[in-house]
């Protein structure tokens, strides 16, 4: 075989095994990272509300009812993805939306959802990320 062609081969090689991964991927749920808190209990919290810090709520207050608690915070990039999406299918879900603000100001998170809208029912406010 002549040796100019080796670069060749090489590249084809390296283009099998990446389109072999990507496919393999595609057809795997490998790509899903499991959650070890999946059908555990959320902790126990009782934190004031971010707009009104003399009210507060626990989930105690939310008990025998379904609610999606969204985790979020103005200096999370990945709060930014997913936060379109629940603006623009949360209220299909029928069920009230907490947000829940966590290790946030309260003017840099209220600042937040005046940029990128408010798609919750309520926004509680643990400061110092204790819960």
């Amino acid at each position: 075989m002549n040796t100019r062609y080796l670069p060749l081969v090489g590249f084809g090689l390296v283009a099998a095994l990446l389109a072999f991964g990507i496919h393999y991927m595609r057809n795997n749920s490998m790509n899903e990272v499991p959650s070890p808190l999946i059908g555990k209990a959320a902790p126990a919290f009782d934190l004031p509300l971010l707009n009104d810090p003399g009210k507060r709520l626990s989930n105690a207050d939310l008990a025998g009812q379904p609610y999606l608690l969204n985790v979020f915070a103005s200096w999370c990039f990945a709060c930014r993805d997913e936060h379109p999406i629940l603006m623009s299918e949360g209220r299909k879900l029928g069920i009230p939306i907490i947000g829940f603000n966590y290790k946030d100001e309260a003017a840099d998170a209220t600042r937040w959802l005046q940029q990128f809208g408010d798609p919750y029912s309520v926004v509680i406010a643990d400061r110092d990320g204790r819960i």
